[in-house]
């Protein structure tokens, strides 16, 4: 029986999401018929590296936000050469960091918004941009510290002052429309969804029971769900993502303008998640797509 390690809750903003992603991947591969080792990631490492010894056959990274999903933790287990679900330690990082990951996407080609690095402290001054923009953290997931400027808007020099994500932030054209988005398994993009929610699709619409409903597939035009499909695979590959990635859109009706906002290395598996819905869609059930995720672990990838 193969042995499966599952990190999981870790030190970022996002704990309590990858704790709730945790519990639902460790019954599942119990389901699946793997031996699972649940070990809870804190800020002490040694203690981690301490319950991976002796080495799993696999570990399962459930693991969210910084040191979760952007190379940090890849590194540690491609140095204990441990192979692991997700992509490794290139991918994630440049996928985690939205500057590094846009000029990775406009050297692909792949639709995008408008958008610039700017300084907190010039933040506080002026508008980085035209109005409506978006404002949000470089290397933070699940919306957080994400603000929508729009005109009339009097908050931005509070944003500045309370910005709590570095010296830097990222300011990006608001495109008006609709949230879509497209899981990838290797180079298999699965369906495209629509993610309805009440206003902003914020941390709580994202995570909260009743906070967004998802419509999949999608009821958009069939070219738009296979332009959204091309440009999810290529940028899996862009980025050289391996296992399971999940690109998110923005798509204008009215101006039929689709548009790449940023892609996930770690998808959320949790009961209110994206991939898991699409891939039941596809007819891989959720103890299926957590073992399909362990048998193609790596590690030095």
């Amino acid at each position: 029986m193969k042995r499966v390690a599952v990190l999981h809750g870790g030190i970022s903003a996002e704990r309590e999401v990858s704790l709730a992603t945790g519990r639902q991947v460790i019954a599942a591969l119990g389901t699946a018929g793997y031996d699972v080792v649940p070990v809870e990631v804190g800020r002490d490492l040694g203690a981690v590296i301490a319950a991976l010894t002796p080495a799993p056959d696999a570990v399962f990274n459930a693991l969210h936000g910084r040191f979760g999903e952007d190379g940090t933790i890849q590194g540690v287990l491609d140095y204990m050469g441990i192979p692991y679900t997700h992509s490794g330690v290139r991918a994630s990082s440049m996928a985690m960091d939205k500057s590094a990951a846009k000029a990775v996407f406009a050297a692909a080609g792949l639709p995008l918004a408008q958008h610039r690095i700017v300084p907190i402290d010039e933040l506080a001054e002026a508008d980085p941009l035209p109005r409506p923009y978006v404002i949000k953290p470089v290397n933070e997931g699940s919306s957080v510290g994400v603000f929508i400027i729009r005109n009339g808007d009097n908050r931005r020099a509070d944003i500045a002052r309370d910005w709590r994500f570095g010296d830097i932030a990222m300011a990006e054209e608001y495109i008006a429309g609709r949230e879509l988005t497209v899981a990838v398994l290797d180079d298999r993009a699965l369906a495209v969804t629509e993610i309805i929610a009440d206003g902003f699709y914020d941390y709580n619409a994202k995570y909260a029971e009743g906070g967004s409903r998802h419509e999949v597939p999608a009821r958009v035009k069939p070219d738009i769900t296979a332009r959204a499909k091309d440009v999810a695979v290529a940028a899996h590959r862009a980025l050289g993502c391996r296992g399971a990635s999940r690109a998110d859109f923005r798509y204008d009706d009215a101006a039929d303008r689709l548009v790449l906002l940023e892609v996930n290395t770690q998808p959320g598996m949790t009961v209110t998640s994206l991939l898991p819905e699409q891939a039941a869609l596809c007819g891989i059930d959720f103890p299926a797509l957590c073992a399909w995720m362990v048998e193609h672990a790596a590690c030095r990838v």
